[in-house]
């Protein structure tokens, strides 16, 4: 019984949204409410020199942006909460996608004034592929904003999903009184600054009581009547089933900087959200309440903590428990392995823990085994589905700016690929090394990280290349031909595979055209 008890207390969830929308912040304010943390960081003020607790990169303190996935766990009300805080920056999107596959849910963040923005519209997509429930926090009502029928109207709109508010705000900006629960009925007022206290929370079973005046005015009680019939009549009522299937969205409204109305979505989330989901594998599903356990790598991160050197693989756990010095089968090398320092994360802190459950994120002190997407098992041979991998789409020659540092760059580059930040690239013709990127701000993180990590500089030389497109040909003879004919664009990746360097698409059209017995691949994963 304890085995599904604790599977049924998990609730592992996802932050997305565009960068700047405040979804660190909220990460802040929901771990300050869970008791995680005794005071929220200001993420991107200089004057404090307090920094988020999710943002544990130093470069990420710098810049005020996340650049890696952070992940977070804290109890609450009895149940364990983990949170996996996502960059919101397009350039580091793959890091975003690969981390929804190790969700059950997710709240999307939308700036009040902003709205719903591109990013926003790609991560809400992916979630809608996978069929991962979503509840939206509207941010920052204390500035002057969209309407709030506007602003569900584009919701609808632009990310397709089918709204249901739980909450409804009185006023904006200098006008914002606060937000009327519709989920506990309750009128929550707005006091700027300072965690909301007990007292600023009225309860209100019927907004027609005369009293509600006293509290929001003649004219902005009027309006929230008007509103919320006109909610009531016009949206669906929430079903937790619909929102579990995906069918519905909850949507919250509040000011996370100012810790306003954060504890309402706190308190529901851990209501309605699903614990943990079952998974796909290419061979059959996986359900969490099977005995034998189950988990795959969803992130490796090099040098959490630069003191040591450590490089950490990130597991979701999927099925059975998880416990420490246990025996465990790493299918891709198909080899035993065993953890003797399993970790549970606060962002940058961790402590060992001697057994996690399915919703559970665990660190792997790791040496150089695992890959994204690496399985571990009781035995069975399973291969999730679903961990994407990407093409990248620029790409520049890196240059040893000290060769006294040789052995420190090869080692930084080897590590930092593992991470899946990026594609690094042997030019055959050259021996020069190319690295590839999804968005340019990649570079600047390597670099600094290379230097800052790994005591290597590095300089960048533009390079103009269309796409990297990995090759197989069951033919030797044409493989042979096609390599004679097109050495001086074939690269090696880390793996030793061969890599064909279009330059452009109309080059790589015809290069298919001439080669019909090489198959390109856009990932290496094929």
């Amino acid at each position: 019984m304890k085995f599904k008890e604790e599977i049924d207390k998990r609730r592992t969830f996802g932050i997305i949204s565009h960068p700047d929308a405040g979804k660190t912040t909220l990460t802040e304010k929901l771990l300050l409410f869970g008791g995680a943390i005794q005071v929220a960081g200001a993420v991107k003020s200089n004057k404090i020199k307090k920094t988020a607790t999710s943002d544990f990169m130093e470069i990420e303190k710098q810049r005020g942006i996340s650049v890696a996935t952070s992940v977070m766990g804290f109890e609450y009300r009895n149940l364990k909460v983990n949170i996996l805080d996502t960059p919101g920056h397009k350039d580091f999107a793959e890091d975003t996608y690969r981390t929804l596959t190790a969700v059950d849910s997710v709240i999307v963040v939308i700036d009040v004034a902003k709205g719903v923005e591109e990013q926003t519209e790609k991560l809400v997509n992916v979630c809608k592929m996978r069929k991962t429930p979503i509840i939206v926090f509207i941010n920052k009502l204390d500035r002057e904003g969209k309407d709030a029928f506007d602003l569900l109207d584009e919701i609808e709109l632009k990310l397709g999903l089918t709204v249901c508010p739980m909450s409804w705000p009185i006023g904006m900006g200098y006008d914002f009184q606060g937000v009327y629960s519709m989920y506990e009925k309750k009128l929550v007022l707005f006091k700027p600054h300072g965690k909301q206290a007990e007292e600023g929370v009225v309860e209100f079973n019927n907004l027609y009581d005369p009293a509600l005046e006293k509290y929001v005015g003649e004219r902005a009680a009027k309006k929230l009547r008007e509103e919320t019939t006109m909610v009531e009549e016009v949206y669906p009522s929430f079903d937790r089933e619909y929102y579990v299937n995906s069918e519905i969205s909850p949507v919250f409204f509040g000011s996370a900087i100012n810790n306003f109305g954060v504890r309402e979505l706190l308190d529901c989330f851990v209501e309605i959200a699903p614990s943990p989901m079952p998974r796909v594998t290419e061979e059959r599903p996986i359900d969490p309440n099977e005995e034998q356990f189950s988990g795959f790598v969803f992130k490796i991160h090099a040098n959490m903590d630069p003191k040591h050197r450590d490089r950490i693989a990130f597991l979701r756990v999927c099925s059975g428990k998880f416990e420490r010095n246990r025996n465990y089968l790493h299918v891709r090398q198909n080899r035993k392995m065993k953890f003797a320092n399993p970790t549970s994360f606060m962002a940058s802190k961790k402590e060992v823990i001697e057994d996690a459950y399915p919703g559970d994120v665990v660190g792997l002190y790791d040496s150089g085994n695992f890959k994204i997407g690496d399985t571990l098992t009781e035995g069975e041979m399973l291969h999730f589905k679903g961990i994407p991998s990407f093409s990248p789409e620029q790409f520049r020659y890196v240059n040893n700016a000290d060769p006294m540092k040789q052995k420190q760059l090869s080692k930084g580059l080897d590590q930092l690929m593992d991470e899946g930040v990026a594609q690094l690239f042997t030019k055959e013709s050259s021996q020069r090394k190319i690295i590839g990127t999804v968005g340019p701000l990649q570079f600047d993180v390597i670099q600094y990280r290379l230097e800052h990590e790994y005591g290597a500089s590095v300089t960048y030389e533009p390079l103009s290349l269309h796409k990297a497109c990995w090759i197989t040909c069951n033919d030797t003879a044409a493989l042979k031909e096609f390599l004679q004919r097109r050495m001086q664009d074939m690269a090696r990746d880390k793996d030793g595979k061969w890599v064909y360097l279009a330059t452009s698409a109309w080059g790589l059209k015809t290069v298919q055209e001439n080669h019909p017995k090489v198959v390109f691949h856009f990932t290496s994963e094929f």
